[in-house]
């Protein structure tokens, strides 16, 4: 069937399915309690992304993801965007009025299978189109592995680049978000950066997401976007420009500089690496670099060590599993490439290596205190 769902897209589209869903689970308004945060996040109180002469109004991050789409819509009349619920807007309404806009034949609904979603993409994109594929939980996308790993980011090489699938962007809420236990709570995103050909992006904050997605849309290699659900309306941007620009895939963001220690975070850790950086000042009076990766896939390893050889330290930290954590690639890295710099050995603060679990979030979880407590072990070694 995957060969079969990856080809069976052709450049004139027939009206697609809808599925239905017994229960439709809406994204709510309420902040989130994510990490005991308990207060939005406002990207405005931090470094921004990237300077803009353009006005911006203060934006919510699920409201730049839709700005993002519908600029990729407009720009180019072969862009899709499909999934679960996406014409209804979607569970958490990133795709709000999309069909109203464009269409039924361009924003439309799937059957409930990320395996078919994703080799339905595939197929578009090969057929010459720009396919925005949203998986309405990042925890379902493992049914879409084989399309995913062996389709989409093969497509290129084994047909001599002719007919790559570098149309093709998989959109997928991620992480904790401080009720959804094993099933709407994972981040997955080391699966995917063991494997030549994706691109793996994750944003922090509404300027980013919108940027972000809009290179990856646009991008000629198949992307993984994974956003932060914790922060879809949590986080507040107010300088997010009303027209299309992008944000450079693959290149690192220094945060905050800092001397004493350099943090690495992405997606919605970097906010806990912010609170945990201003934690360490107040007590000791010691700097922090924080870095924010937002690509994964490539990484930009470069602006991470130049950091460390100033600081002679990292503490890495990312919400998934500790084990094959993107994080132990990272210190793996620094540490070669920084060893004779490095004036403690790095420390990673992650995820625990069991199940996310449906109780007790906040004891699985990075917090600020486990981030304060590794940056004072690395201070004091």
């Amino acid at each position: 069937m995957k060969n079969t769902m990856a080809g069976m897209a052709s450049i004139s589209l027939p009206l697609p399915l809808r599925a239905r869903l017994s229960i439709l689970c809406c994204g709510g308004g309420g902040g989130s309690m994510i990490h005991g945060f308990g207060r939005a996040f406002s990207s405005s109180s931090s470094s921004s992304s990237s300077s803009s002469s353009a006005s911006g109004s203060p934006t919510t991050m699920h409201a730049a993801i839709n700005s993002a789409i519908t600029h990729a819509m407009s720009e180019d009349p072969t862009t899709l965007v499909f999934g679960e619920d996406v014409a209804f807007g979607g569970v958490f309404r990133a795709t709000t009025h999309l069909r109203e806009k464009f269409g039924p034949r361009r924003a439309f609904n799937t059957p409930l299978s990320e395996n078919g979603i994703v080799g339905f993409g595939i197929g578009v994109a090969i057929a010459g189109h720009r396919a925005i594929a949203e998986v309405q939980f990042a925890d379902y996308i493992f049914t879409a592995m084989d399309q995913i790993v062996n389709e989409a980011a093969k497509c290129r090489y084994r047909s001599g680049a002719q007919f790559p699938a570098g149309g093709l962007t998989i959109r997928a809420p991620y992480g904790a978000v401080g009720h959804g236990g094993h099933y709407h709570s994972q981040s997955p995103e080391a699966y995917f950066c063991h494997t030549p050909g994706l691109r793996v992006v994750m944003p922090r904050n509404p300027y980013d997401a919108k940027g972000l997605l809009l290179a990856s849309i646009r991008c000629d290699d198949p992307v993984i976007f994974l956003e932060p659900k914790a922060l879809y309306r949590t986080a507040v941007s107010d300088n997010v420009p009303t027209e299309a620009y992008e944000v450079p895939l693959g290149k690192a963001e220094v945060v905050r500089e800092g001397n004493d220690v350099t943090l690495v975070a992405w997606g919605a850790q970097v906010h806990v690496a912010e609170q945990a950086a201003d934690a360490l000042r107040e007590e000791r009076g010691a700097t922090v670099e924080v870095v924010d990766l937002r690509s994964l896939l490539p990484w930009d390893a470069e602006t991470v060590c130049q950091s460390v050889s100033k600081t002679g330290r990292l503490v890495v930290t990312h919400e998934a599993p500790i084990t094959a954590g993107f994080g132990a690639e990272i210190v793996a890295e620094v540490t070669n490439a920084c060893f004779t710099r490095l004036e403690s050995p790095p420390e990673r603060v992650c995820g625990m290596d069991t199940p996310f679990p449906l109780y007790g979030e906040s004891l699985y979880v990075p917090t600020k205190l486990r981030v304060l407590e590794a940056m004072k072990r690395v201070l004091d070694f």
